[in-house]
């Protein structure tokens, strides 16, 4: 009886209450688990239980990072590979984007192109990087390259499924609506490969940092890959975790400000 006279606001509050506790504990959650992990290290690396010069305790790590931005040095290599991963990143996904439309729509550009993704794709675009440096260079158009080609195959393989997987009745009453490619393309295939498509640069972004480390480690002079294999080659072991955490933490951003655009594109997931 006492359950069918409650009242309905308060049962909503009460609800609200609830979910606002849960949220606050899975914050907390979040946030403990790396500080958690760094108080472990530093206990660890003070006490001797871990060796400290392959493993430098976390407060070393962090005055080695003031140094490096006081002196502008940190600054440098941040702003350099940021630049590469951007515009590598967008001539990655762009074109990825437009090419999985196109194939998800046409089956005939699908099964043209279709085979040569599929036989480019197994092999890692660092496998690549001696013949992209061979035709551009050891300047910043082999990084940027070597970025897009790490990002264009996975986002164009999830837009052409996020294409397919479109239910066909809407691609009929567009039909019988007399809508153009234009509308094809803009009001069909791109808001309904969204989800999937959006999963593909995600993965996208984690690869470009993947590849950003890597390319730098091979013919350049600045940029974060660069400052952890130099550090690494001095035995600057302080400096490299520097690179390493920087590289961590970028990739953690850019998941959360991908995650946030899915919100706001995707409200309804």
């Amino acid at each position: 009886m006492s359950e069918i006279n409650k009242n309905p606001i308060e049962t909503e509050q009460q609800e609200w209450r609830k979910q606002l506790i849960q949220k606050r504990f899975k914050t907390l959650l979040t946030i403990f688990s790396p500080i958690s992990l760094l108080i472990i290290w530093e206990f660890l690396s003070q006490t001797g239980l871990i060796d400290a010069r392959f493993f430098p305790p976390p407060t070393a790590i962090v005055s080695t990072f003031i140094e490096l931005l006081t002196s502008g040095e940190l600054f440098h290599h941040i702003n350099i590979s940021l630049f590469r991963i951007f515009v590598g990143f967008l001539l990655g996904v762009i074109p990825g984007i437009i090419i999985g439309l196109c194939m998800g729509l046409y089956a005939p550009i699908r099964h043209f192109i279709s085979p040569l993704i599929m036989a480019l794709m197994p092999i890692p675009t660092l496998a690549l990087l001696p013949l992209i440096l061979i035709i551009f260079g050891i300047g910043e158009t082999s990084k940027i390259i070597t970025i897009a080609g790490s990002v264009f195959f996975p986002v164009v393989i999830n837009t052409v499924a996020g294409v397919i997987s479109i239910e066909s009745i809407y691609l009929d009453v567009a039909k019988n609506y007399g809508a153009n490619r234009k509308d094809f393309f803009l009001k069909i295939a791109l808001p309904g490969s969204l989800p999937v498509m959006l999963e593909g640069i995600q993965m996208g972004q984690a690869i470009a940092l993947l590849t950003i480390v890597a390319a730098e480690m091979m013919g350049a002079q600045s940029g974060i890959g660069y400052l952890i294999w130099t550090s690494y080659s001095a035995f600057l072991i302080k400096e490299m975790f520097v690179g390493l955490i920087l590289i961590s933490f970028f990739g953690y951003i850019f998941s959360l400000i991908l995650r946030g655009l899915q919100r706001k594109l995707l409200p309804w997931r």
